[in-house]
């Protein structure tokens, strides 16, 4: 491929490699952070998607253009509400990647904050790394299968980990305030996995990381997150008792044998419980035919005496 290329001397904006070779943006992002970082400074401030509108980015073109410049660090939004009600939102748009904090410094004005040039700002830790471009991490990095995490210092479980650092990461879409780098949310995964361990699920976490925010914005997200994170920690579970086991059962009885009943009808069998002879059915047919018919008592009938005895009473004059 030929290349011609003549440096401009007037109206032209400075660009850094960082951004035209970022290997997340699109060229609809790249394009509008170039066009607002090259209007005048006496410029009037304006929504960024007038000026997205002025380069034809509209609808989901305009969306995907922001949610990358967001997600890398060149996009910071605040939404808060004026002194009549009112709610107002301030976008900061930089040439550079900046943390929330830095970004808020540099919206309060705090000098020193972003100006120093990309090319002369020290590194954040440690030294230059082996990727040359752009300061956001590549999308596999985001990933959460794919991030590594420390050995834990306790007995937490990595599944805890992971999804407590998943929980912190998705803060970002209740408020942008909220916005964590992969690796503020691993600083912050194991405090947040004790609330899993103690019974808190994920939903309700997100609920008590993102109500009751403050109403002037929130400075650090590192900062205000572990401090909530710590003193809004529930109460450990109590853990059940052991259960008594319940009482052994006498051993049932062996089961009697079958034998046959010698009452009326068809020769029958059954399983007595005792010592009876013949089965319920019979026994209580004898009973009820005994209620019907009574049986009579016998009269004593008296027996004549025999003559001889007669004779002698008669004779002894008895």
């Amino acid at each position: 491929m030929l290349r011609h290329a003549i440096a401009p001397v007037r109206r032209y904006t400075k660009a850094s490699h960082d951004v035209v070779r970022h290997p997340q943006l699109n060229s609809d992002a790249k394009v509008l952070l170039l066009y607002v970082q090259g209007l005048p400074e006496d410029s009037a401030p304006k929504p960024l998607s007038e000026y997205a509108g002025r380069l034809g980015l509209k609808g989901r073109a305009y969306q995907k253009a922001k949610q990358l410049l967001t997600e890398c660090g060149y996009l910071h939004e605040w939404r808060e509400q004026g002194v009549r009600g009112r709610w107002v939102t301030e976008q900061l748009l930089a040439n550079v990647t900046l943390t929330r904090e830095e970004a808020t410094r540099s919206r309060e004005g705090e000098a020193g904050a972003v100006a120093a040039p990309p090319s002369e700002r020290p590194p954040t830790v440690g030294g230059p790394g082996d990727r040359s471009v752009g300061d956001c991490p590549p999308k596999e990095e985001l990933e959460e299968k794919n991030l590594p995490h420390p050995p834990p210092e306790d007995d937490t479980p990595p599944s805890d980990l992971a999804e407590a650092e998943g929980v912190l990461l998705s803060l970002r879409y209740v408020n942008r305030d909220l916005l964590l780098g992969v690796r503020e949310a691993r600083l912050l995964a194991a405090a947040a996995a004790e609330w899993l361990r103690r019974g808190v699920t994920a939903a309700d976490l997100r609920r008590a990381l993102t109500t009751g925010l403050p109403a002037d914005g929130i400075r650090s997200a590192v900062g205000f997150l572990r401090h909530r994170l710590l003193q809004k920690l529930p109460a450990a579970r109590v853990q059940a008792l052991t259960p008594v086991p319940p009482p052994e059962r006498p051993a049932t009885p062996a089961r009697r044998l079958l034998v046959t009943c010698p009452g009326p009808g068809t020769e029958h069998v059954f399983r007595p419980r005792a010592e009876e002879t013949h089965c319920s059915r019979c026994r209580t047919t004898a009973t009820y035919e005994s209620t019907l018919h009574p049986v009579p008592v016998p009269v004593p009938v008296p027996v004549p005496e025999p003559w001889r005895t007669r004779v002698q009473k008669c004779v002894s004059g008895g």
